[in-house]
């Protein structure tokens, strides 16, 4: 038996249904359910995304096959409508649309009146008894086809119609004559030969097999692949395409197109909403070009309300459109998009979709229609995607305002910003001060920008990746930031930015979108997010579904506060080093760095130990007896020392120290490659004085959070433990400098010690070490790298390369690596259990906010994953779906 390429519908028929959206694309799948339902759809066929591989495997080409499948679909539709596709006297035409499984924007535009000619038209004028609409059809045609099939640009010919209508003194289409759309056509064809080189095609089945041809080529040009790289849609699916026959809601004045919503698409209230034009045509509605009419009362505004609503002015044909929308969603079980057209007063819907919608309304139509018992509390869980929690935590661009876009980088970390530019950090600080709102450019961050990043309302930066400085700070910080913007060229001496020739300096406003990574010229309004009590409702329903416990990443205890907001259960990485580049502290620690003794180096810490004391008192105080996981000193020391001259200076005069030996100190720490070298526990088994006073400090915090009534739970880890001895050294220097300050106190408080997994051996090891660990913490950042053998900030240059040519199915520095990565930390968590029944995971990485990540830590048996603050929310929701989808 020959292989189904083409499946045909009908309102008395048809081959498929809702569940074959992989087949039939999520247009095929629901036009075929809609003639199940046996309701008015106009017939016609889908040719599957099969047949679009097929066309790719084919060089290109339709196989004879699928042409021969083709052909008979079209002989069947002919037979059912009466009509006959090419016949002059009595012509059949189609709309052809592109359908990929998912909604994908950047696909194919819709073609309609396919099968128009300069014979078919003049048939179509003698059968209507209207010649204006016929050559409007023709003429709407040519623009359609030469734009998307030929590859001319839309502009071309709209500029011939918009000269016909000045020259005619005419504003809207309506206006022009049969006469005059027929002169159109003609100039429209001369416009192609002429400037174009084309001959506009006459026949109708090579008018057909162009336009399947251009669907299939659609499924990879730039905008459709982008779009499928930055929404994780496989690009090994295809698109199907839909052949329909054409009704005309522009026959005369009983005809009429539009598009309706179930639900309101930007609230969510239970209103049916929706737009429609008298005698047009589909793309009409949404070009902009007539300004459309309100189906019903609850659709008017300012500019639409002197218009005759669908209800009164075609009132049987609204009833019907009524029960087929209430029918839609009940059969759906969701809000639904549906496109109609009204021909001589006869209702035909053309196509129905789960309608996109602001993720306030999501988290409304999935709270209401549980309540409504359309759907159970696990339907409405599973509704909503996680990431899209992200714009309601975060402002956001407004979508009415216009945009002109210079550039795109990596959506950091979400959120609008807009403001002065400034390149550096003392800049951003002092501009802040003055009230001003800035955006921190920098090429890159160092740990010696987190005052300006604090102040500024956003960071642009054009080296670095996902998870580079700027990028896990920005997110902490829930500050947006878009990075490594490799199209910008950015001269911090000179304070400028360049980018497609323009050059901007300090003071210029620029505007970013951190969700997308697109940067803009100028001030481009804001939105401020707003929590509705629907989000709190359904995070109840996440949090009572989840098993996974939901930490945070915090540094302080504002983060610490926002966090918990969000619904966080405790801190699963708070990194210490963070808290060493106040103004106030960091000389204290290269104070520390330059220290040529052992005692001179103790004197510096003395100094440092009441801001850490005080730093931990103030988190502890806020969680309230929720667990702190704390990261003793991780980053190399020459991550701390003064690398601009005015610093250099400061630092010179403060030591009492030339210049030029404070340069000596740099170079003589300076490492080749010190994200392996000398940092972490390494640091540690050199100068365990560091280690000594961190954790003196946070026991002593812990004393006196317990003897104010406030409970406490200090988790202490070790980082980047590779090997027992060197873990079990310094555990035991660890607890020596704990029970000192017990017998200095005279009291006592439980705290654990643990390490962070992050190193390939370590996890090898996990059994060994795991005897002596009393938990585990993914470092899944580092673990990434070494894994991979990659740069964090510097893969970002050939990442996207290696992903969009399939070598890795995602960044693995945005998605755990199951395969790599995620072996090790199953085998680590294993096999720690072996070493230490009664040991405990987690996962600290920035991956601890990312869905499939979430659902991975899940799978293996994580107890928590830890996050940002504004990515908590995004982390339980992911965890529920996890423990939903078993």
């Amino acid at each position: 038996m020959a292989h189904k390429w083409v499946y045909k519908f009908s309102a008395s028929t048809t081959d498929g249904n809702k569940d074959m959206k992989p087949l039939l694309g999520g247009k095929g799948a629901n036009l075929a359910e809609m003639c199940a339902l046996k309701l008015p759809v106009p017939p016609g066929f889908t040719v599957s995304t099969e047949a679009c591989l097929a066309f790719y495997q084919n060089d290109k080409k339709i196989p004879v096959e699928i042409i021969s499948q083709i052909e008979e679909a079209l002989k069947w539709v002919e037979n059912l409508t009466g009509k006959k596709f090419g016949d002059p006297a009595n012509p059949l035409l189609f709309s052809v649309r592109s359908g990929a499984r998912a909604s994908m924007p950047g696909m194919m535009d819709t073609v309609l009146n396919l099968g128009t000619n300069d014979k078919t038209v003049l048939g179509m004028a003698k059968l209507t008894g209207n010649p204006r609409f016929a050559w409007d059809a023709y003429r709407r045609f040519i623009q359609m086809y030469s734009n998307v099939v030929l590859g001319v640009k839309g502009g071309i010919l709209e500029a011939q119609l918009e000269d016909l209508k000045e020259a005619r003194g005419v504003h809207e289409d309506t206006k022009l004559t049969a006469q005059d759309l027929q002169e159109l056509v003609e100039v429209y064809k001369d416009v192609l030969l002429t400037e174009h080189g084309l001959k506009f095609p006459q026949d109708p089945m090579e008018q057909l097999w162009g336009a399947v041809a251009a669907v299939f080529n659609s499924w990879y040009n730039p905008r459709a692949q982008k779009y499928r790289e930055m929404n994780n849609v496989p690009h090994d699916w295809g698109t199907a395409v839909n052949i329909q026959s054409m009704v005309f809601g522009n026959l005369g004045d009983d005809c009429a197109t539009g598009v309706c919503f179930t639900r309101d698409p930007s609230t969510g209230d239970k209103k049916f909403f929706g737009e429609y034009l008298i005698n047009a045509q589909g793309e009409d509605v949404v070009a902009g070009i007539r300004t459309p009419w309100p189906i019903n009362v609850a659709s008017t505004n300012d500019q639409n309300k002197q218009f005759k609503t669908l209800e009164a002015a075609m009132p049987a044909a609204y009833t019907e459109l009524v029960k087929t929308y209430q029918l839609l969603e009940h059969h759906y079980k969701d809000m639904q998009d549906i496109e109609f057209t009204i021909e001589g007063g006869r209702f035909f819907i053309l196509q129905t979709r789960n309608a996109k919608r602001t993720v306030a309304a999501a988290l409304r139509v999935a709270v209401d229609q549980m309540h409504e018992g359309l759907i159970s509390k696990k339907e409405a869980l599973l509704r909503v995607q996680p990431d899209d929690l992200n714009h309601l935590l975060h402002p956001r661009l407004d979508p009415k305002a216009k945009k002109i876009l210079l550039a795109t980088g990596l959506p950091a970390s979400p959120g609008a910003a807009s403001g002065f530019m400034v390149f550096t950090s003392k800049e951003a600080e002092e501009w802040a001060k003055g009230g001003k709102k800035v955006v921190l450019v920098r090429t890159e961050t160092s740990p010696e920008d987190i005052g300006g990043m604090a102040a500024a309302t956003g960071i642009l930066t054009a080296r670095g990746g996902m998870t580079s400085h700027a990028a896990v700070v920005a997110r902490g910080m829930g500050k947006p930031c878009v990075a490594g913007c490799s199209a910008l060229t950015i001269d911090e001496k000179m304070k400028t930015l360049s980018v497609k020739g323009k050059t901007f300096k300090e003071g210029d406003h620029i505007t970013f979108d951190g969700a997308t990574g697109e940067v803009y010229e100028g001030e481009v309004p804001t939105v401020e997010a707003q929590i509705s009590s629907a989000f709190a409702e359904f995070m109840s329903w996440a949090d009572e579904a989840r098993r996974l416990k939901v930490r945070t990443n915090a540094d302080t205890p504002h983060d610490t506060k926002v966090a918990l907001e969000f619904g966080a259960e405790g801190i699963g990485l708070c990194r210490t080093e963070h808290m060493f580049f106040a103004p106030e502290r960091i000389l204290a620690v290269r104070e520390m760095i330059f220290a040529e003794t052992l005692d001179e180096r103790k004197k510096a810490l003395v100094k440092l130990l009441p801001f850490q004391r005080e730093d931990f008192y103030g988190i502890f105080k806020a969680l309230k007896g929720l667990p702190a996981n704390i990261r003793l000193l991780d980053p190399p020391l020459h991550e701390f020392l003064p690398h601009q001259e005015h610093e250099v200076k400061e630092l010179a005069d403060v030591l009492g120290v030339s210049e030029k030996r404070v340069l000596e100190r740099n170079n003589h720490l300076h490492e080749f490659n010190p994200m392996l070298g000398h940092r972490g526990v390494r640091l540690a088994v050199t100068y365990p004085e560091i280690y000594q006073m961190q954790v003196r400090a946070i026991i002593e915090a812990g004393i006196q959070c317990e003897a104010e009534g406030i409970q406490t739970s200090a988790e202490i880890m070790i980082p980047l433990t590779s090997e027992l001895k060197e873990y079990a050294l310094i555990k035991k220097e660890c607890i020596e400098e704990i029970e000192r300050v017990f017998q200095e106190k005279g009291k006592k408080i439980k705290y654990k010690i643990g390490t962070m997994l992050e190193l390939p051996r370590a996890c090898i090891m996990a059994r060994e070490i795991a005897t002596q660990a009393e938990f585990f913490s993914f470092g899944t950042n580092d673990l990434t790298q070494t894994t991979f053998g990659l740069s964090r900030d510097d893969a970002g240059k050939f990442l996207p390369t290696y992903t969009m040519k399939g070598l890795y199915p995602q960044d693995p520095f945005v998605t755990i690596d199951q395969a790599g990565v995620g072996f090790l930390m199953k085998h680590a968590v294993s096999e720690g259990k072996l070493g230490n029944p009664k040991i405990y995971s987690g996962i600290c990485g920035e991956h601890g906010g990312e869905p499939r990540s979430v659902e991975f830590c899940h799978q293996i048996g994580l107890e928590y994953v830890s996050c940002s603050p504004f990515r908590v929310p995004i982390a339980r929701l992911a965890a529920a779906q996890a423990a939903l989808k078993g």
